[in-house]
């Protein structure tokens, strides 16, 4: 079994990684992308910097142009990006996207769309949820086969980052099953509406309407839904890391306030009661960092417990998000509604990711039936 500790290279990455984006794309810059309204809703000129980093790349083979570092080195930057709640496109096309063409993608869709992930030229969105909440195998989109390919018909919701996709992942169901197609972003029949949520990121609805898709665009038509439910192991790993992230950065923000606010003369900190509270978020965090790590091995070593680590994983981690998001808020008293303070940032992006490819809820009922429930 691996030891559940970084090596010297994953290390080398998290230290790179949390001076890249504390220096470059700290909380500050997410103000400022939300006060502006920008209309990529990320900086283009960060998502450069972070593709000549390498971060674009990680999950990504190196005979396609990326580093193969894997999920643990990957949930090394997503860790780092929660801490500092900073916005990119990584997580739509560095990681779903990029895992599903190198899941279901044919050797020619493979060297033409890996590459230009890993090199930043070309930006992905997958195009699955169509209910309020994540719900992959109710796909109603249809994908109807005509003498020169398919042409699809559907809406879906939450498309992360699908405003500004050069090419979208459309799950629709076909006469033979689930397929996966290539759509391009301005393509005919294709409708996007931007949405900015809570958090100040950017999701999308998608409407598709007798849109032509060549046949050769589609992906793995033998077993799209195995690459699927793959792939989105693989995304809701580093969604884990990043809640991760969050709620450490929520818990030292707080634990500083604590020292340094005083009531009858003397530090909240110093409230037996109130440390009792800090003690209980510390312990959780500790349980919180061992099992997203656990994950994030065994999707690395292709563990056949990997999908139920990955759904505690999950569970666990949106389950202390959202105590020490509260708790962040509570304990920051009236001040911590404000958005003088960073605090509320925290909150609204951990309820986002909590809610993103299935929250606490989802992957406790997923848990509790891969173990036979």
């Amino acid at each position: 079994m691996p030891a559940l500790v970084l090596n010297d290279e994953q290390q080398m990455l998290k230290d790179a990684a949390k001076r890249f984006f504390s220096e470059s794309a700290p909380v500050s810059q997410l103000r400022t992308l939300r006060d502006t309204r920008d209309s990529a809703g990320f900086s283009r000129e960060l998502w450069q910097a972070m593709v000549e980093m390498g971060f674009a790349g990680t999950l990504i083979d190196e005979a396609f142009g990326g580093s193969s570092f894997g999920s643990v080195g990957m949930g090394q930057v997503f860790e780092q990006a929660g801490r500092n709640l900073s916005a990119s496109p990584l997580f739509s096309s560095g990681v779903l996207c990029a895992s599903l063409v190198a899941l279901a993608g044919t050797e020619q869709q493979k060297t033409e769309l890996l590459g230009a992930i890993a090199d930043g030229s070309l930006l992905m969105a997958l195009a699955l949820d169509e209910a309020p909440r994540h719900a992959p195998s109710r796909i109603e989109t249809r994908a109807e086969a005509v003498a020169e390919g398919f042409v699809l018909n559907g809406s879906k919701r939450f498309v992360v980052d699908g405003h500004v996709a050069d090419r979208l992942i459309v799950a629709a169901q076909t006469a033979d099953g689930l397929g996966l197609f290539l759509v391009s972003g301005d393509a005919d029949g294709v409708e996007v509406e931007r949405s900015i949520m809570a958090d100040s990121r950017n999701a999308a609805v998608v409407h598709l309407s007798n849109v032509k898709v060549a046949g050769l665009d589609r992906l793995a038509a033998a077993d799209a839904g195995q690459a699927l439910e793959r792939a989105l192991d693989l995304a809701n790993g580093q969604l884990a890391a990043e809640l991760l992230g969050i709620s450490q950065a929520a818990f030292e923000r707080t634990v500083a306030y604590m020292q340094e606010r005083k009531q009858f003369g003397v530090t909240i900190g110093s409230f037996q009661a109130l440390q009792h509270r800090a003690a209980h978020m510390f312990s959780e965090l500790e349980l919180v960092k061992s099992v997203v790590l656990k994950a994030l091995v065994a999707l690395d070593e292709g563990d056949a417990n990997a999908s139920l680590l990955v759904s505690l994983a999950k569970a666990k981690a949106c389950e202390v998000a959202e105590l020490v998001t509260n708790e962040a808020i509570q304990l920051h008293g009236g001040m911590g509604m404000t958005d003088e303070f960073d605090i509320g940032l925290f909150i609204k992006r951990a309820r986002v990711v909590q809610q993103l490819l299935g929250d606490y809820r989802y992957h406790a009922d997923r848990f509790a039936r891969l173990r036979g429930y």
